[in-house]
């Protein structure tokens, strides 16, 4: 089956390095692809955020991260992986800090020993993702200390023509991502 063309548009310029915005669970995104550090350095650059801070990644599956799982005691990757396959019924998505590996890059964890992930359950989200073939970065589209963007119109209006906008619509959830370390089940973002 062909890929839709806004898919292999956001592909193709994840591969060009360039920055996409999309929607997400609850607000707009912005992404890149989280290897190419010029890409990333451009997204760092549009959102005005420091990079100590660190990012989440974008996973269409458990596939894509389950190497980040192999410290975690099985309990835990079970109650990640329940996470990700029920967030239908929540009121939020769930993104996971996991130990980092030598697979991620240091610009993306930040100061952090940890990443920041999430499997997606946004359909668009999660095509973007599959077609790419690995996670992707995902943070909210807007610059550092505004609101992120709700809408197309709102994340064109934060960043004009220098990002590729990928239509669609937001996912059900009314506010972003909880965050939870993994490693000490303390909720970094409720």
């Amino acid at each position: 089956m062909p890929l839709e063309p806004t898919i292999t548009q956001a592909v193709n310029d994840l591969k060009q390095g360039k920055v996409i915005a999309y929607p997400t669970e609850a607000v707009w995104g912005l992404g890149c692809d989280p290897l190419n550090e010029q890409a990333f350095q451009k997204l760092l650059t549009l959102k005005q955020r420091p990079i100590e801070k660190g990012v989440i990644l974008l996973a269409s599956d458990i596939s894509q991260v389950e190497h980040l799982f192999k410290s975690l005691d099985l309990h835990i990757q079970q109650r990640i992986m329940a996470s990700w396959s029920q967030q239908h019924i929540g009121s939020k998505a769930t993104t996971w800090l996991l130990p980092s590996d030598a697979s991620i890059p240091q610009w993306i964890t930040g100061e952090h020993h940890s990443v920041a992930v999430r499997v997606t359950q946004h359909p668009l989200c999660h095509s973007v993702c599959r077609a790419f073939g690995h996670f992707i970065v995902s943070t909210s589209a807007n610059p550092a200390g505004a609101i992120p963007a709700t809408s197309l119109k709102s994340a064109k209006d934060y960043f004009q023509d220098q990002v590729t906008y990928i239509d669609g619509e937001l996912g059900s959830f009314s506010e972003p991502s909880r965050i939870i370390d993994a490693r000490t089940g303390t909720i970094i973002r409720a």
